[in-house]
C-alpha cells in the first residue's frame, strides 16, 4: 500500500507542475497546429489559460497508473533479482518495461482525453464562452470520443505509447540521473507518432462517413510525407525540458513518499531519513 500511494502522489506531483509543457509539446505535434495556432489566429499556443485543458482526467488517471506502475515495478524487480543472473541495472529494465505495459493499459485511455482536451479550442462547439460549464474539456473530449467504436478510440495509439515509454523507463530507471533528457529527445519519433494516433481518434467521430483506422506504420509515413525527418521531433525541446524536470520530480518524490509512510513502522533504519 506504501508503493501505492508513493507513486501516486509523486503522479500527482509531477503532472501539475509539468503539464503547461506537455500541452505546447502536443499543440506543436498535432497535425493541425498550423492551422489553429497560424499567426494572427485568436487561438493562441502559449495562451497561459489553456495550458490546464484536461488535467482533471490526467490527474485521475495518472494516480492509479503510478500506483499500478510501481506495485508491479517492485514485484518484479524482486522476482527477476531471484530467477535471472543478470546485473542489476538489466534487472531493473526489465522490471521497468513490465511494470510500464501494465500502467500504460490506465493510462492510455486517459493520454487519448488529454491530448484531445489539450487542442480544444475555448468556447468552440459550447455556444460561445469558454468559461461556460460546457467548457470542461475534459468532458467534451470525452463526449467527442463517445459513441460506436469508443473503445477502440480509447485505446488509439496504446502500441505508440508502449514503444515510447519503454526504451525511456528502461533507461531512466538504471541510470535516470544521466540520460533521461537524451532518452527524451531520442524517444520524441514514438511520441509524435502516438500524438498524432490519439488526436485523429478524437476528431474521426466529427468527420461524416466511415473512417478508415490508421495505425503507427501509416501515420509514420504521413509525418514524413508532410514534414521529413523533422517531423518527428517536432516537440523535442518541450518533452525534453518537462522529461528532465518532470523525471527529477518523480522519482524524488517517490522516494520521499515511500520513506515518509514508512517512518513509523518497526523495522525500518532511520538513518533513510537523514
Amino acid at each position: 500500500m506504501d508503493i501505492y500511494v508513493a507513486g501516486a502522489a509523486a503522479a500527482f506531483t509531477v503532472d501539475v507542475i509539468v503539464y503547461p509543457l506537455d500541452t505546447l509539446k502536443t499543440r506543436y505535434q498535432s497535425q493541425d497546429y498550423l492551422g489553429a495556432y497560424a499567426p494572427g489566429s485568436k487561438n493562441k499556443a502559449l495562451g497561459v489559460r489553456g495550458l490546464y485543458q484536461g488535467i482533471g482526467i490526467v490527474v485521475l488517471a495518472t494516480l492509479p497508473a503510478a500506483g499500478v506502475f510501481f506495485s508491479t515495478y517492485e514485484k518484479a524487480k524482486t522476482s527477476f533479482a531471484k530467477v535471472l543472473p543478470a546485473p542489476e541495472a538489466l534487472v531493473h529494465s526489465s522490471a521497468s518495461a513490465v511494470a510500464e505495459m501494465a500502467s500504460c493499459l490506465v493510462l492510455a485511455p486517459a493520454e487519448v482525453v488529454k491530448q484531445n482536451a489539450q487542442m480544444l479550442q475555448r468556447g468552440a462547439g459550447g455556444g460561445g464562452d469558454g468559461n461556460a460549464p460546457q467548457g470542461s474539456t475534459s468532458l467534451r473530449a470525452i463526449r467527442q470520443l463517445a459513441g460506436p467504436g469508443a473503445a477502440r478510440r480509447f485505446f488509439s495509439g496504446y502500441t505508440a505509447l508502449v514503444a515510447r515509454n519503454l526504451p525511456f523507463t528502461g533507461l531512466q530507471f538504471p541510470i535516470f540521473e544521466h540520460v533521461r533528457s537524451a532518452a527524451a529527445f531520442v524517444t520524441t519519433p514514438s511520441d509524435v507518432v502516438k500524438t498524432r494516433m490519439m488526436i485523429m481518434a478524437g476528431t474521426e467521430q466529427q468527420n461524416k462517413g466511415p473512417s478508415e483506422r490508421q495505425g503507427s506504420w501509416v501515420v509514420t509515413r504521413q509525418i514524413f510525407r508532410e514534414r521529413g525527418a523533422r517531423g518527428f521531433f517536432r516537440g523535442a525541446l518541450f518533452r525534453s525540458s518537462w522529461t528532465a524536470l518532470g523525471s527529477s520530480l518523480y522519482l524524488g518524490s517517490y522516494d520521499m513518499a515511500k520513506l515518509w509512510l514508512r517512518r513509523d513502522k518497526p523495522g525500518v533504519d532511520e538513518s533513510e531519513f537523514l
